[in-house]
């Protein structure tokens, strides 16, 4: 088998079976674990998927760039904000993330609700401004213009003074044994606190971030009590989180 269809193989396995164990392959694919272990490495330098200890886990295909994700699955992310605001009720104390899905959120938040918001994202806060009902509490910090929120010891601390009735938590990568990741060093460092601020957690992630790691651990996939996500996603891809008890929003 040439290495292009090696190459190929592997992600169709991956893709169909959401993990790959190394010690697998060599009799499914006939070549050496030698072959197999350098197949891997070259998949994961050109981004294909994630190396990890024994095998290799799908790589989240979300852009590098912050105005490259305000384009990206769109209409997933809308479909992932409206399940999500399903559950906002008056007089909440909500923590509400960075990123494009958050802001998609922000627009669907039903018109006269009464709440306190809490963000350290400048674009959510100024989105959030145009609900006259709602009070906004910015957490400062130190600007990761990557991601538009704060982060640091100053945002950490700001919000672990935070107890709050419902966390949306931007998802970067979500996977059932590979737990929520992150690109990003401190925004993994940040979203370690968020988790544990209130009272439930809302994975915000459409179709693309599901079954995918990234290259910062932030928590086990059940730091979340709710996961909301876009309609139409097969029940495979839906049911190991179920499984692990998060309850599945979608709109």
């Amino acid at each position: 088998m040439l290495k292009e269809e090696r190459h190929r193989r592997i992600l169709e396995v991956l893709q169909s079976e959401g993990r790959l164990v190394a010690a697998e392959l060599p009799d499914l694919l006939g070549v050496s674990g030698h072959t197999i272990r350098r197949d891997l490495d070259e998949l994961a330098e050109a981004r294909s998927l994630q190396r990890v200890h024994g095998g290799a886990l799908a790589r989240s295909p979300v852009a590098a760039t912050y105005q490259d994700r305000q384009t990206q699955a769109v209409a997933g992310k809308i479909a992932t904000a409206r399940a999500a605001a399903t559950l906002l009720e008056p007089g909440q104390v909500v923590i509400l993330d960075g990123g494009s899905t958050a802001l998609h959120l922000v627009d669907a938040i039903p018109a006269g609700l009464t709440a306190t918001f809490v963000t350290h994202s400048p674009p959510v806060a100024a989105a959030l401004a145009r609900h006259p009902g709602l009070e906004i509490v910015t957490v400062g910090g130190t600007l990761d213009p990557r991601a538009m929120v704060a982060v640091g010891a100053t945002a950490i601390a700001g919000f672990r003074r935070v107890s709050a009735d419902l966390c949306f938590l931007g998802i970067w990568a979500l996977h059932p044994t590979g737990g929520i990741s992150t690109a990003y060093h401190e925004e993994a460092e940040l979203r370690r606190v968020l988790v544990g601020c209130a009272d439930r957690v809302v994975g915000l992630a459409s179709r693309e971030k599901l079954g995918t790691v990234a290259a910062f651990t932030v928590a086990p996939a059940t730091a979340l009590t709710h996961l909301a996500t876009e309609p139409d996603i097969p029940d495979a891809m839906l049911a190991p989180f179920s499984e692990l008890g998060l309850h599945v929003l979608q709109s």
